[in-house]
């Protein structure tokens, strides 16, 4: 399993939280999301098909693209 962590500075509030978590966690191969409001950070466990530029694109596409 790989882990992945990204700074997410769209990310203002508990709805934001929310959404992040649940697209995320329906991309196949994504085993665990952690957004975390007072970091603007998000921590996502993943094995293939999902992959960084999957999670990426994903994020970007619901409007809260990552920091790089």
């Amino acid at each position: 399993m790989n882990t992945v962590t990204y700074s997410v500075p769209g990310m203002h509030c508990h709805h934001c939280v929310h959404t992040i978590e649940m697209e995320v966690s329906e991309l196949e191969g994504v085993q665990s999301v952690q957004a975390d409001l007072s970091t603007r950070q998000v921590v996502i466990t993943y094995e293939p098909p999902a992959n960084p530029e999957k999670i990426e694109t994903l994020l970007a596409e619901i409007n809260y693209p990552v920091q790089k």
